[in-house]
């Protein structure tokens, strides 16, 4: 199961923008095991420990706070080793994430309440691995948001993309939560002697570049607080786009090239759209998306849901090209 995390596909999009003279690609990760890009961080993360007879099965605990992704991928390479896991959720989990974790006999730990102070869960998610962690022994926190095995894992995703393209990439578009993807594609181009342009994909509030903490209804990418992966991080450009923008993107890429996308991919794709007029004609460009659609049902691709949030919007996807 483990080697069949990575090598995912790169698919030309089309239909995504008719008439555009850009070359437009996507890196599918939903291809990963466990859904997601998120697998190549967890794997990375744990693998080398476990080798290492660091973390045993029967006797070692992984703990970790997260809501989504890499709480899969981590469940699901615990599971394979044997390892116990427990993962520190809020109320803002999906519950398909949910049933997924309980499938793979994850232990959920779920906070109540946000943190007093900032009003965010983040806060209050890393309190309680930090009070699991002294509490018992042998307990490991990967911790995405400061581990470099997280941002080294995406240096194999760039080298695949690279490869694929023969080195011919003009602009990376990828979204932004802990800055491993972002950390790790940039170093890897930067050591190639690249060229690309790389624009990271945050959400209107969140923290991760310098900007307050806000509402936020989808998942995925932003952060509450700043990653100290973000130290590292070098985009050549930053945009913020809204939870309405990763709405309509998803929206369009379902309906233009029957990619059935998560939240952060709806984001690439608004990004992009937004860069489109200054990209040259003739140049290529990349987006990597995260995830698979299905863990967004209930959300980005229920009707009511969107009406409910934003009104009526749906001429926003639904026109001519569809």
């Amino acid at each position: 199961m483990l080697s069949t995390v990575g090598n995912t596909p790169l698919v030309r999009l089309d239909r995504l923008v008719p008439g555009t003279s850009q070359r437009i690609y996507a890196k599918l990760e939903r291809f990963n095991p466990g859904g997601s890009i998120k697998d190549r961080a967890a794997l990375n993360m744990l693998r080398g420990r476990v080798e290492a007879g660091e973390l045993v099965p029967g006797r070692s605990v992984v703990i970790e706070s997260s809501s989504g992704n890499l709480a899969i991928g981590l469940a699901q390479i615990c599971a394979y080793y044997g390892i116990r896991f427990i993962c520190v959720v809020d109320p803002k989990t999906t519950r398909q994430n949910l049933a997924i974790l309980r499938a793979y006999q994850a232990e959920i730990e779920m906070i109540g309440a946000p943190d007093p102070a900032t009003g965010e869960y983040l806060p209050a998610r890393v309190r309680r691995v930090q009070e699991l962690l002294a509490s018992m022994p042998h307990a490991y926190r990967p911790n995405q948001y400061a581990n470099p095995l997280n941002a080294a894992a995406q240096r194999q995703t760039m080298a695949e993309i690279v490869a694929a393209l023969d080195g011919r990439i003009d602009y990376l578009f990828l979204s932004t939560g802990t800055c491993g993807t972002l950390v790790g594609c940039g170093d890897y181009l930067r050591e190639q002697g690249l060229p690309t342009r790389i624009v990271a994909v945050d959400a209107v509030g969140s923290a991760i570049f310098g900007h307050a903490p806000g509402p936020r209804l989808i998942p995925g990418h932003g952060a509450s607080v700043t990653p100290q992966l973000a130290g590292s991080a070098a985009p050549d450009e930053v945009t913020h786009v809204s939870d309405l923008d990763c709405v309509v993107g998803c929206r369009l890429l379902v309906n233009r090239e029957a990619v059935l996308a998560g939240g952060s991919s709806g984001a690439t794709v608004s990004a992009l759209l937004r860069y489109l007029p200054e990209i040259p004609d003739g140049a290529t460009c990349v987006l990597i998306f995260p995830d698979n659609g299905d863990r967004y049902l209930d959300t980005i691709y229920s009707d009511d849901w969107v009406t409910e949030h934003f009104g009526e919007v749906s001429h926003l996807w639904k026109d001519e090209t569809c």
